[in-house]
């Protein structure tokens, strides 16, 4: 990370993959070599990206690179920074600001153990970090979930990765959606529907989520009935940052600043605050 926090590093876009009419993809690089060396994410951390002329909001990172500099996000175009994001091109130079916040390894050490991962929508992006990171580190884990849901197949994000995990022998992923279109033959509902298809080891399971705030107030809500500890159920709340580095105060809810003490909180940390969060 940059030792000066207000002072963001010139990176350019080298490529953009468009996952849904109104979402893209961008794989970012730190231009100079002395400044990349500075650079290397967790899966869960973030940046603060600059559109010059714009302004700057917080992305989550959405892979965990094994080289410094390196770095990926998804963004749907939303707003002011985020509509002239989506107007960029590859080639294209952005301000780069991080990498900031906590890690989902900081949480728990769920190496040994049972991994669910429960994304929904735009939520999957976070996820896809530690779920990337599990690909990197595989033996260190045990068995592998995945589900995901959107509103409608269209909506899904990273569908060629997507296609890829579910070839995978050594992940389970199941997708649903609310609406479905003609083609689609998986389950139709939301991501809870899915639950009634898992067996779980309660006590060797970690699970991680992120997504609307009134998909991961259900979730967790089911999560507790199944019995599973408060301290196994990790969920991000990076929605409600904005200069992330605990500064503007927008991101405190009750004592806790998402950017800073987050994004990334198991269910102990943030059940006080459930009314406010979700």
């Amino acid at each position: 990370m940059n030792p000066n926090i207000y002072l963001p590093y010139i990176s350019e876009i080298t490529d953009i993959k468009q996952e849904t009419p109104d979402t893209r993809t961008y794989d970012v690089r730190i231009k100079k070599k002395d400044e990349a060396r500075l650079f290397l994410s967790r899966p869960g951390q973030f940046v603060e990206a600059s559109v010059f002329g714009a302004g700057e909001a917080p992305f989550g990172l959405t892979t965990s690179p094994q080289e410094p500099g390196m770095m990926t996000f998804t963004v749907r175009a939303c707003g002011k920074v985020t509509n002239a994001l989506n107007e960029m091109k590859v080639g294209d130079e952005i301000g780069i600001k991080g990498p900031l916040g906590n890690s989902f390894l900081d949480k728990i050490d769920s190496k040994g153990k049972d991994v669910l991962v429960i994304g929904g929508g735009i939520g999957l992006p976070p996820l896809r970090s530690m779920i990337d990171h599990i690909f990197n580190h595989r033996a260190d884990y045990h068995d592998f979930t995945v589900l995901y849901g959107a509103r409608t197949p269209a909506d899904r994000v990273y569908k060629y990765q997507l296609s890829e995990w579910e070839k995978k022998t050594d992940l389970k992923l199941i997708q649903t959606v609310d609406v479905a279109d003609k083609e689609w033959t998986g389950n139709v509902g939301v991501v809870t529907t899915l639950f009634p298809k898992l067996k779980l080891d309660i006590p060797n399971t970690v699970v991680y989520t992120c997504g609307p705030p009134i998909m991961i107030k259900f979730v967790i809500i089911e999560l507790l009935k199944l019995g599973l500890p408060e301290k196994q159920i990790v969920s991000t709340l990076e929605r409600y940052m904005k200069c992330g580095v605990g500064k503007c105060g927008h991101c405190c809810i009750g004592n806790k600043y998402v950017c800073t003490e987050g994004p990334v909180f198991d269910y102990t940390e943030i059940k006080g605050l459930a009314e406010e969060a979700f």
